[in-house]
């Protein structure tokens, strides 16, 4: 009798949460949920209720989202009315990419005036992130998703104690999972020398689940409203070759002068306002427009752009699509994860079938062999048409970067998978300059010839089961 009852209601708690997972779930997704709900009953409703609830539904951020349009639409108004008369100017120059800069939802406006510089590896940026946080006279804002207490974490957050002590207003946000390693001592220590530090979404174990599966991606430095930083580079000593783990490190940050620094100070501060619970708003300090408009040597077009569970739409996954279709003569991409939306796949199968040469470099080895079985699932409908396939061999590539027909890049946090284009929060820069983007092309054709090209004849010669695993498991790839 105990035992019918008790098939009865574990068979009504998995009819239910099939029904939910139908009613409230992308049909990507809702086919994934379902296959592992089906496969492995009591794992999959508790992986759902743990990872497939969609926060856009509920509205998780509605008052920072709030918060964040009263707070910054005069700001967005300025910039975009700087930046109108420039980009008509400039409108032979962006030829046909002039169509994705129209791409302005919400906030992500296009702005002028900018001084981008590109850096490759953490030898070369923190040197250059030191010495501008060192300069800070007003105010430092920095925002990781992984900051370590290791050597070069240490290094940062004494120059952080030591500005915070001299008067300059110090704002700190980690990621709670990311930067696991700092959540005691080294954030006292911040804390304790002035800085104000918030960890982003904090992990309770009440929870735990829920929050661990919307983390702050972001890789933001904003200092004084007048230098900005964003890229893939986290704060940790495994990004600076040498390094003690003996596995070389490949990654892209970009240093930003110039107006586009105020739209990182505007998703900044709205992420500050959300984990800090505070309301600072806009002045002249954070946001010194007049002298941003003035940075000699800056007539970049640069357009951040931000997503995550607080937008409406996955801005950056539609701006990278809009940009693929748009380009004539060569995509370039380096990504360390490969598990794309269909619609994704779908643009890079249009661009090669439509003459545009297509080159994808990714990691020879992964750190996560089921992302890695997922992402070799994609490659055989791209080879089969012509898309040229990279695997790095020197050791990790993190770098999250894309060049469009030599004329436009973006450099930023975004992974090409679900996870960033819907569930974290990202950020990415697109530069219309052609000179970053051949600089960024020439790092590319360097970092191909550290890779092995994967051959079509080849791939198709592994054998049956490995191909069969790798199909199977991407049935899951919506929720990865």
């Amino acid at each position: 009798m105990i035992s019918t009852i008790l098939i009865t209601v574990y068979l009504l708690i998995i009819v239910a949460v099939a029904i939910f997972i139908v009613n409230n779930t992308s049909p990507l997704k809702a086919l994934a949920y379902l296959f592992l709900l089906l496969t492995f009953p009591i794992v999959g409703v508790i992986i759902y209720l743990s990872f497939g609830v969609n926060h856009r539904i509920y509205k998780l951020y509605n008052k920072k989202l709030e918060v964040d349009k009263r707070v910054f639409f005069d700001i967005k108004e300025q910039l975009k009315k700087y930046t109108e008369k420039t980009l008509d100017e400039a409108k032979e120059n962006l030829e046909h990419f002039y169509g994705l800069t129209k791409f302005i939802h919400q906030a992500n406006v296009l702005t002028t005036n900018n001084k981008a510089t590109l850096f490759f590896n953490g030898e070369t940026k923190f040197p250059e992130v030191i010495k501008a946080l060192k300069e800070a006279k007003n105010h430092i804002h920095i925002e990781y998703y992984v900051y370590e207490n290791d050597t070069i974490g240490k290094q940062i957050g004494e120059v952080l104690k030591a500005k915070a002590k001299e008067g300059v207003k110090v704002r700190f946000i980690y990621d709670d999972f990311g930067s696991k390693s700092i959540r005691k001592s080294f954030v006292k220590s911040l804390i304790d020398s002035g800085v104000e530090a918030y960890p982003f979404y904090k992990i309770k174990w009440l929870y735990f689940a829920n929050r661990i599966n919307y983390r702050n991606h972001r890789k933001i430095i904003v200092i004084d409203g007048e230098v900005g930083f964003v890229g893939g580079i986290n704060v940790s000593d495994r990004y600076i070759n040498p390094n003690n783990f003996k596995f070389y490190w490949r990654d892209t940050h970009l240093k930003i002068e110039g107006l586009a620094v105020l739209n990182l100070q505007r998703i900044f501060i709205a992420d500050w306002n959300f984990c800090a619970q505070q309301n600072i708003v806009v002045t002249e300090e954070l946001f010194p427009v007049e002298t941003q408009k003035n940075i000699e040597d800056s007539d970049q077009l640069v357009q951040i752009i931000a997503s995550g569970p607080d937008s409406d739409h996955p801005d950056i996954m539609y701006a990278m699509i809009q940009a693929i279709l748009l380009a004539k003569k060569e995509i370039l991409i380096t990504t360390p994860y490969f598990v794309p939306s269909s619609s994704f796949i779908d643009a890079l199968k249009i661009a090669r079938l439509t003459g545009v040469t297509v080159k994808l470099l990714v990691p020879g080895v992964s750190d996560s062999k089921v992302v890695n079985a997922v992402s070799n699932s994609y490659y055989n409908d791209l080879l089969e048409i012509g898309v040229e396939i990279y695997k790095y061999q020197k050791g990790f590539v993190h770098a999250k970067t894309i060049v469009f027909d030599e004329l436009v890049a973006t450099v930023g946090t975004s992974n090409l998978d679900q996870r960033s284009f819907d569930l974290n929060f990202e950020i990415n820069a697109f530069v219309y300059d052609a000179e970053l983007a051949k600089e960024l092309k020439e790092a590319f054709l360097n970092d191909i010839k550290e890779s092995k090209k994967i051959e079509l004849k080849e791939w198709n010669e592994r054998s049956i089961f490995i191909r069969f695993t790798e199909k199977l498991v991407r049935l899951i790839s919506p929720i990865l």
